[in-house]
């Protein structure tokens, strides 16, 4: 990308209205053969279901199975068929992946979020299978989609996933059959056809060749089995030996091990050949996460320069064995079919500690881009600054936005990177590493709420770190961002039982921060809930801590919180001995703002207990204050206010003006609504939690 790192390179895609996810297949295919396929696959969109024949309206969307092992192109089947059929399905294609590289299979959660990632709809963090596949029945229930669901360990997965409305289609791919979900129409695909086989190859080598000997490239693609992926490394071969013939190659096939796989001699041929440190590349390319690869990744993992990798990975290619993706950075796939193989290669040729090496030397790298990520976004920081400048160029972003577009496209794989770190289990300091600067990354361009549902998973890894490791002070961290995440989307009882156990895992630390801060969250939770005297209760032991600690801002804050638990439960008096109390502590630090917004809350305590005089008067000296903070907004809310309140005392005219004078400072914000007479409508949030989504790490690389 020209204005990304120095060594990265690439172009951009041009901009369009819809998600890349949703858009429609290019109109040209380079697609070979799988004529009489596709053909019964199109055939089977109309024809009618069981359902329709017995006079039933179908459950669901019609379902249609591409089934192989893979290398046999079953994806490159399911994608030129919904490049042909998808002018039929107005609203786009989806697309999703069931299992990992390795074969693990994909949650259903993380599908489904990430299909309604792709609708625009983001599901709410932390939400359960359940009901993320309703939210997602929900979002398609109005829509003629096409959903590609690829790589499909099993027919669960498929069912949870898919539409209610018989208008959209699903194509599914997998090993094996869907057992259970109803009328799915199968398509099971062996090797290529001769002419076809013998074409792709074609597409390599070129045509002079295969002209002056068809027969050998016929036998050639007989002992390739007419395997997509292993004509593919067999043409790879030979484009690089111009001067071999094609014949040769298959001589060299029948001469290795019969009893093996053809991808496997084949790929055994290609890897032989190549010089020692692009063979270590290769090889090291199954510890990818995610099977997603980029320059950065490659040299991690090889310890080689950002160019030399961009330059090898661009050889494999051409070989075969990468597939280049459709994307505006350099960034590559190992297809599903070679995953196995490499790792096979990597076990075999590294030792056990060379490859935690490897995927030490890996992460490192992704902490590193991740660091500088966020640090570009920090302009005003001088120690920002000079941090990033002490950074080698190749992993410098050049703009902001360049560095907003490579996290946006390196998504996936950073996500996965951070399950990989977790999961293996001897790289917890790096993997911790790796989470903290995943976070602030995402939560410095995308916004905390932006980016909820991808912070939800990655506290849940450091809570699981935390738990393996005994990092009691850790655990808190994580909890408490995770009750955040939970109150944020509703799930209140949920929140309050991680509130109270990071209140535990805090109090084991000895962590003044989170046994505070968890003591505010739990009373926070009961608050509400409606137990306001818990409320007051929590509110007030947090209290006692901020006061023994001597932090007077918290102090001030919290006797704010606790006058609003008062105020919801009715007792005016200890509200407002709360409020008075907040207001001394603003004063003392001279907050002018704080001051103000004490006054506010104190005047509507005031008229909710039915004395507005005086609440006349103090929101009149809390529009002073708030003159004097230059905060025009909270200043108009109050002159609302007053208007309100002079209505109640039954004198328009004084109200009028009031409200002219908040017309002025609010300009085109001003409210339209005249007030109901309740004092609701102009309430001022004084409340401000600037702890949520944090990750504290004892690392001191942090």
């Amino acid at each position: 990308m020209a204005d990304q790192a120095v060594d990265t390179g690439g172009t951009r895609a041009s901009g369009t209205g819809r998600p890349p996810a949703v858009e429609a297949a290019p109109t040209d295919s380079q697609f070979l053969g799988r004529t009489r396929e596709l053909k019964e696959l199109r055939a089977d969109i109309g024809r009618a279901g069981l359902n329709t024949l017995a006079g039933r309206k179908a459950p669901h969307a019609r379902v249609l199975l591409i089934a192989g092992r893979p290398g046999f192109g079953r994806t490159a089947l399911a994608e030129e068929l919904v490049r042909q059929v998808t002018d039929g399905y107005p609203d786009g294609v989806l697309r999703a992946r069931l299992s990992e590289p390795d074969g693990t299979r994909v949650p259903v959660e993380r599908a489904a979020r990430e299909l309604l990632g792709e609708l625009g709809r983001p599901a709410p963090a932390g939400a359960d299978e359940d009901d993320l596949s309703e939210a997602l029945r929900e979002a398609l229930a109005d829509r003629r989609v096409v959903l590609l669901l690829d790589d499909a360990v099993d027919a669960e997965q498929v069912d949870a996933l898919l539409p209610d409305t018989p208008d959209s289609l699903v194509v599914a791919v997998s090993e094996g059959p869907l057992t259970g979900i109803s009328d799915v129409r199968p398509c099971t695909l062996g090797g290529l056809d001769t002419k076809s086989a013998v074409a792709l190859l074609e597409r390599f080598t070129g045509s002079v060749r295969i002209t002056v000997d068809p027969r050998s490239a016929e036998g050639l693609a007989e002992v390739c089995a007419a395997q997509p992926a292993a004509l593919r490394l067999a043409g790879g071969w030979l484009a690089a030996r111009p001067t071999a013939a094609v014949s040769d190659l298959a001589k060299q096939l029948r001469a290795e091990d019969g009893d093996s796989p053809v991808l496997v001699r084949i790929l055994k041929l290609s890897y032989a050949s190549l010089p020692a440190p692009a063979a270590r590349i290769l090889r090291l390319l199954a510890l990818a996460p995610a099977g997603l690869v980029d320059p950065h990744v490659a040299s991690g993992l090889a310890g080689c320069s950002v160019g030399a990798a961009r330059t090898t990975l661009d050889d494999f290619v051409a070989l075969g064995v990468l597939h280049r993706l459709d994307s505006p950075l350099p960034q590559y796939e190992v297809p599903g079919c070679l995953q196995p193989l490499l790792w096979s290669l990597a076990e075999s040729h590294e030792r056990p500690g060379e490859l935690q090496l490897a995927r030490a030397r890996m992460l490192e790298r992704t902490v590193r881009l991740l660091q500088s990520c966020r640090a570009i976004t920090e302009t005003d920081s001088p120690l920002a600054r000079e941090k990033l400048l002490g950074m080698p160029k190749a992993l410098r972003f050049s703009s902001p936005r360049a560095a907003e577009e490579w996290l946006r496209v390196r998504r996936p794989a950073l996500l996965a990177a951070a399950r990989l770190a977790v999961a293996d289990g001897e790289l917890d300091t790096l993997a911790r590493r790796l989470m903290s600067q995943l976070v602030r990354a995402m939560v410095a361009h995308f916004g905390t709420q932006a980016a909820a549902a991808d912070l939800y998973d990655i506290h849940r890894l450091v809570l699981d770190v935390a738990e393996r490791r005994n990092l009691p002070r850790e655990r808190a961290a994580a909890l408490l961002n995770l009750g955040d995440l939970d109150a944020r989307t509703g799930r209140t009882k949920a929140a309050l039982a991680r509130y109270r156990a990071a209140l535990d895992a805090g109090r084991r630390a000895n962590d003044p921060y989170a046994t505070g801060r968890a003591m505010e969250s739990v009373g926070g939770a009961h608050q509400e809930l409606e137990d306001y005297e818990r409320a007051a209760d929590w509110y007030g032991r947090a209290l006692a801590q901020r006061l023994a600690r001597d932090e007077r801002e918290d102090a001030a804050r919290l006797y704010g919180r606790i006058a609003s638990a008062h105020t919801y439960a009715g007792r005016y008096g200890e509200a407002l001995r709360n409020w008075s109390s907040a207001l001394t502590g603003y004063r003392r630090l001279g907050d002018v703002g704080g001051q103000a917004r004490a006054l506010s809350e104190m005047a509507r305590v005031q008229e909710y207990a039915g004395r507005p005089e005086e609440a006349l008067r103090t929101c009149q000296e809390a529009v002073e204050w708030a003159r004097r903070a230059d905060d025009s907004r909270l200043q108009a809310a109050l002159q609302l206010r007053l208007a309100d309140t002079l209505e109640r005392l039954g004198d328009p005219a004084a109200a009028r003006l009031h409200r002219e004078a908040a017309r002025r400072l609010l300009g085109p914000e001003f409210p339209d609504t005249e007030a109901d007479g309740t004092g609701e409508t102009h309430e001022i949030d004084a409340e401000h939690d600037a702890n949520a989504c944090e990750i504290r790490s004892a690392s001191a690389k942090d």
